[in-house]
């Protein structure tokens, strides 16, 4: 069922609560690949019906960044929806989330803005207001849906600690379940910007889980010291990559590791052809 409205979508996932039956969301912004369809099928073995949301937030995206140019496929995604069991995609414009007469800035519409600790680094730190904009959207849909259980994947790392926090430091009584990253048979982490590259860009974009996954063996073999780790990753570096970011920090509340433990995840940000791509893994 593909749902346009908040209150169309508030009619029928309040008949599944007179029901007694427990729901899930799955939030996406379309353009859905099989990192997308784990998260339903984990959301169809846990809950009794289901929600996907599909929605290219616009204030989650800065000035410079690729808004417009970002996948649509609507009609695809309900399609695959549909394959999968799900109960309602809901699908607002911009307009049905946020309403008229905001410019959808924190001039004039209320955000969810997330503590400075938590975002002023990784993605947060060349993205101004990104995750902001994430609290924002995603607490809106909460409010709308008001599932018993939210599904995020781990390649969005710093968002889905983030969004535990926000669920935490609000008392929202919603279960947040974190799914594995789906990755191509190569090991790239699925994203729907990996359709912006080329054949041979998606063979350098391999460069972020073969750094991470050298530095997970370097530390299974003895190396702590995150200096050293990180180190590592410099001989796998060609022209074609240009490196945002590579740290360890705790895998619970982003504090920055000096020596790394059974708790640390690393996580790396790369532009490979001009696209911004994102990876991580856990140590243990």
């Amino acid at each position: 069922m593909l749902l346009n409205k908040i209150e169309d979508v508030r009619t029928e996932v309040e008949k599944y609560r007179k029901s007694g039956l427990k729901v899930g969301l799955v939030p996406t912004m379309g353009a859905l690949h099989e990192g997308h369809l784990s998260l339903i099928k984990k959301a169809k073995e846990t809950c009794d019906k289901v929600v996907v949301s599909v929605f290219v937030n616009p204030i989650q995206f800065g000035p410079s960044e690729d808004f417009d140019k970002y996948p649509r496929t609507l009609e695809a995604d309900t399609e695959l929806c549909n394959k999968e069991g799900v109960d309602i995609v809901f699908a607002p414009t911009p307009k049905e989330m946020y309403g008229e007469g905001n410019r959808l800035s924190n001039d004039t519409l209320t955000y969810v803005c997330p503590p400075f600790f938590y975002v002023n680094k990784l993605c947060g730190k060349t993205r101004t207001g990104h995750f902001d904009g994430v609290c924002t959207v995603v607490m809106k849909l909460f409010n709308i849906v008001q599932p018993d259980c939210a599904f995020f994947g781990q390649k969005d790392a710093q968002q889905v600690i983030i969004i535990k926090k926000m669920v935490n430091d609000l008392n929202i009584p919603i279960q947040i379940i974190q799914c594995p990253i789906v990755r191509e048979e190569s090991g790239l982490a699925l994203s729907s910007r990996n359709k912006y590259l080329t054949e041979e860009g998606k063979k350098d974009a391999l460069v972020l889980s073969e750094i991470l996954n050298n530095i997970k063996l370097c530390y299974q073999k003895g190396i702590t010291d995150v200096s050293a780790l990180k180190e590592t990753a410099y001989s796998f570096l060609t022209d074609k990559h240009e490196l945002e970011y590579l740290e360890l920090m705790d895998r619970d509340t982003l504090e920055e590791k000096t020596s790394a433990d059974d708790n640390t995840i690393a996580l790396i940000a790369c532009r490979v052809q001009g696209v911004r791509l994102i990876d991580n893994v856990y140590l243990k």
